[in-house]
């Protein structure tokens, strides 16, 4: 077994588990991790100079490769600074491994910072490594929690003279794992019985079924059952977009959401919270003659919130195959038949509100600021096939779902958790994970702001992301919040506001700030001149912001 220093042991470790990028910023704390990354092999340090960068990048980078990225930050002055970004982590289930220094433990008296507790709320795991010996197993238990189901991250500190002293150690990565935990047939025979005489059956899907694989399987049974498909969260592609049986993302935690998901009938939830959201709203989500299944990897999610029928604790792909296969067996000719016609009348609703989006691009054509809406038309016209949208848009999402079609794993990531900041740094971890592919970030300019330092980062490590930012000078979707607030809680029926602090009255000149860090800008106020701008800026190979003038009325 080779002696050897902790900072050496948590090198050999990194290289062992096949990390690339060590995502971080630095402080004297961390100095000994990057002396002994001096001598790394095919390892490389990413230096961004706001913390928030960092995670945004790790976050993008695990989703996009599906595996755990590390981030190093600084004691508890840089964590403290990345924990708004840990929260979404911790919230969106992103397998990441998050590290900081510390003071030498012999400094006890003297007084250190308790940094796992300072993370330990969300995190699946939080400890400090205060022996050097203790390096292998502890980083080997944190990449296999960030990687077990449900999937998350996980925080280590390194005293001082962990790093510092040496000890025999044995270099031993995680083991692979094998997550596809299949659901208990009695669970999926209650649940075929019950989608079998459902009449109007609705599934809600969120991002666990994309990160399990799973949305060829839940395509099918859609089609089998003739549900009508909704998403309750799009950060990843749940679900295509083009589907017929598709009818977009929902709030299922507000009135609306829940009045399309309680018809008294059968409701199949498959990777999702049920139902979360900010407001609260007394009484159940779903009506009482509503049936809710549930299937999830997250088994504390099933029965979290709302009496659950039928509740399967499995990997959704693997739960929806055999869900499928016994549908397929259950189903008598006249269910088929039922499903057959439910499709035909999903297919005029469909086209029903392609119409309508159709129209609304129409009316809103010629509006000066351009709306969102003009906005995604003009870049969807251009982008390649192959773009992969790093969408932390915030209120004009919906515009880019109206104007870009998603049906391929992989081709948008979304920020999640509610925390801003993350686009900014998470397109750059997108691209890092798929550097032959063009990664364009739609970011909306309050959230750009948060994290603009990723503009330096992107220039020095030359990362050639193209951020679009939707410049509509407010925190629009703090507005409609607001209205929802006065709206759904207060019950005013004509609410009015001064939007305090909302809108930004000196603008924010992305673009500016990008030129003044050598990044290629252009500030585009004509639609006319969108297109042609995101034509050149695909082309140059290189970092680029266009800074685009929209509409921010609610």
């Amino acid at each position: 077994m080779p002696r050897m220093t902790g900072k050496r042991g948590l090198i050999r470790m990194l290289e062992a588990e096949g990390a690339r990028w060590v995502f971080g910023n630095p402080g004297t704390s961390e100095g000994p991790i990057l002396d002994a990354l001096e001598d790394a092999s095919g390892l490389e340090y990413v230096l961004t100079t706001q913390e928030g960068v960092a995670m945004g990048m790790a976050d993008g980078y695990a989703r996009a490769t599906g595996r755990p990225a590390f981030v190093n930050l600084h004691i508890e002055t840089g964590l403290a600074n990345g924990i708004s970004l840990l929260h979404n982590a911790n919230e969106g289930g992103t397998p990441l491994v998050l590290t900081s220094a510390n003071k030498d433990i012999r400094k006890l008296t003297e007084g250190r910072t308790d940094l796992a507790e300072m993370t330990r709320m969300f995190t699946k795991w939080s400890a400090e490594v205060t022996h050097p010996e203790q390096i292998p197993s502890v980083m080997r238990r944190a990449f296999t929690e960030a990687m077990t189901p449900p999937t998350g991250p996980t925080y280590i500190a390194f005293s001082a003279n962990a790093l510092d002293d040496e000890a025999d150690m044995d270099i031993v990565p995680s083991a692979p794992g094998y997550p596809r935990v299949h659901p208990d047939p009695r669970a999926v025979a209650d649940a075929s019985e019950l989608l079998t005489a459902a009449e109007n059956p609705i599934i809600i899907v969120g991002d666990r079924l994309a990160q399990s694989g799973g949305v060829d399987e839940a395509v099918r049974l859609a089609e089998i059952t003739g549900a009508t498909v909704y998403a309750g969260s799009y950060s990843e592609m749940n679900f295509p977009t083009d589907h017929p049986q598709f009818m977009g993302r929902i709030a299922p935690g507000m009135p609306a959401g829940q009045a399309l998901l309680s018809k008294d009938d059968v409701v199949l939830a498959v990777g999702t919270n049920v139902f979360a959201g900010y407001f609260y709203f007394s009484g159940p989500a779903l009506s009482s003659a509503t049936k809710l299944v549930h299937i999830d990897s997250a088994y504390g999610e099933i029965g979290k919130t709302e009496p659950t029928d039928v509740g399967i604790a499995a990997d959704p792909k693997s739960a929806l195959a055999d869900l499928a296969e016994a549908l397929d067996s259950d189903m008598s000719g006249t269910a088929r038949e039922s499903a057959r016609v439910r499709i035909a009348g999903l297919a005029q609703q469909k086209a029903a509100q392609i119409a309508a989006r159709d129209q609304r691009l129409k009316d809103r054509w010629d509006l000066s600021p351009m709306s969102a809406e003009r906005m995604m038309h003009e870049l969807a016209a251009v982008l390649p096939p192959d773009t992969i949208i790093a969408d932390d848009s915030v209120t004009s999402r919906d515009a880019i779902h109206d104007a870009i079609t998603f049906n391929e794993p992989g081709s948008v990531f979304g920020e999640r958790g509610g925390a801003l900041g993350w686009g900014m740094g998470g397109a750059m971890g997108v691209k890092l994970a798929n550097p032959n592919r063009p990664v364009v970030g739609v970011i909306g300019d309050g959230s750009s702001m948060m994290t603009v330092q990723a503009l330096w980062t992107a220039a020095n490590s030359r990362i050639p992301v193209v951020y679009v930012i939707c410049n509509n000078r407010a925190y629009r979707i703090l507005k409609l919040n607001m209205n929802a607030y006065k709206t759904q809680i207060l019950g005013e029926q004509d609410p009015q506001s001064e939007y305090l602090a909302m809108d930004f009255p000196t603008p924010m000149n992305i673009a500016g700030i990008a030129d003044a860090i050598g990044v290629h800008s252009r500030k585009i106020e004509d639609p006319a001149d969108l297109a042609p701008a995101m034509r050149q800026a695909l082309e140059l190979g290189a970092p680029a912001v266009l800074d685009v003038s929209i509409d921010g009325t609610v």
